[in-house]
């Protein structure tokens, strides 16, 4: 048996192991409790605020947020959805992707605080996209980001306002999170991907792009 040998069955054993839990439905729910508290106290009160979460995870993460805003502050807090579909600059690099929803709040952005909400921080393009798709609806005062778990290996010069947890990780990892509305129930799973990039990928695609389901960018 040579090295090599051994080397490609112990990386197969790594990526036959099932992902793992390293947040569970009470840690979630003590993050955003805690996001909702930074946010009163960075916002002043939260007055102007509106919550835009990033379909599909960020909407259900921006809606819990919006009610622990109200339940700190006695106030009903505008939540919404931007869809990034169609400002994605991987487009043309895969199948066709189904359009979500972008819903704005009656009273619209201009002059507010927008803070977007998504699930995962990782390569910042999904966030650049966000950006893009806003500026075609209105002016706000301010765009802040809070995401769930920011997992590093960033592309662009992005960063998160609010963070529910830094989760330092490896490319060959993945992290996906489970919500209740969506998923039956609330994680953060961190795996070990399996899956190839494609042929001919290496030369048009940013490596974290490349190694990285959708979801997670």
């Amino acid at each position: 048996m040579d090295a090599n040998s051994s080397d490609v069955r112990a990386s197969d054993a790594r990526a036959q192991r099932p992902a793992r839990p390293v947040l569970e439905g009470p840690d979630i729910a003590r993050m955003l409790t805690r996001i909702a508290h930074e946010i009163v106290e960075r916002a002043k009160g939260a007055d102007d605020v509106v919550l835009l979460g990033i379909p599909t995870r960020g909407v259900f993460l921006a809606q819990r947020l919006a009610a622990k805003l109200e339940e700190i502050t006695g106030r009903a807090i505008p939540v919404g959805s931007l869809d990034i579909t169609m400002y994605r600059d991987d487009l043309r690099l895969g199948p066709a992707r189904t359009l979500a929803r972008t819903e704005i709040p009656a009273d619209g952005i201009e002059g507010r605080v927008v803070l977007l909400v998504d699930d995962v921080l990782f390569s910042g393009r999904t966030i650049r996209a966000a950006l893009d798709a806003l500026g075609d609806i209105g002016r706000p005062r301010a765009v802040q980001l809070a995401v769930l778990v920011d997992r590093g290996h960033r592309e662009l010069p992005i960063r998160a306002d609010y963070v529910g947890k830094n989760l330092p990780t490896s490319l060959r990892e993945t992290v996906k999170v489970h919500l209740t509305e969506e998923d039956g129930r609330d994680a953060v799973l961190l795996g070990v991907r399996s899956a190839a990039p494609r042929p001919g990928a290496a030369d048009q695609t940013p490596v974290a792009e490349r190694t990285t389901p959708a979801g997670e960018r």
